[in-house]
C-alpha cells in the first residue's frame, strides 16, 4: 500500500501565499504522475495541477500563472506553491498519485486525506 500525507493548509488572506506538501510512503516501487485536486463546498472535485515523473506539468485554467506544482522524486514528495490566492481558491486540497508497489503490479491511484485551504479576510 501507498500512503499520501498532505500538509501546509490553513487560513490566508486574499493575495497571500501557501505551500502545500504531500509525502508518499509505504511499499513504493515507482510513482508516475502526481497531482493536486480540490473540492469546494457543494462542488465536484476538480484537478488543480499535475506533474509527470519527468516534470511535465498541467494546470487548471483558473490557477495558471498563480500556482506552481513541483516534485522531488528522491523524497516521493509533491508540492503546490500557491500565490495570489483568491477566496474562490477555498477548498479541501487532495494529493493524488499513480503508483505501483512492485515491478509486476499495475499502477493504482492513491489519495491523501485532504488539507483545508481557506482564503478569507
Amino acid at each position: 500500500q501507498v500512503q499520501l500525507v498532505e500538509s501546509g493548509g490553513g487560513l490566508v488572506q486574499p493575495g497571500g501565499s501557501l505551500r502545500l506538501s504531500c509525502a508518499a510512503s509505504g511499499s513504493i516501487f515507482t510513482i508516475n504522475a502526481m497531482g493536486w485536486y480540490r473540492q469546494a463546498p457543494g462542488k465536484q472535485r476538480e484537478l488543480v495541477a499535475a506533474i509527470t515523473r519527468g516534470g511535465s506539468t498541467n494546470y487548471a485554467d483558473s490557477v495558471k500563472g498563480r500556482f506552481t506544482i513541483s516534485r522531488d522524486n528522491a523524497k516521493n514528495t509533491v508540492y503546490l506553491q500557491m500565490n495570489s490566492l483568491k477566496p474562490e481558491d477555498t477548498a479541501v486540497y487532495y494529493c493524488n498519485a499513480d503508483a505501483s508497489t512492485n515491478p509486476l503490479a499495475a499502477l493504482a491511484e492513491y489519495w491523501g486525506q485532504g488539507t483545508l485551504v481557506t482564503v478569507s479576510e
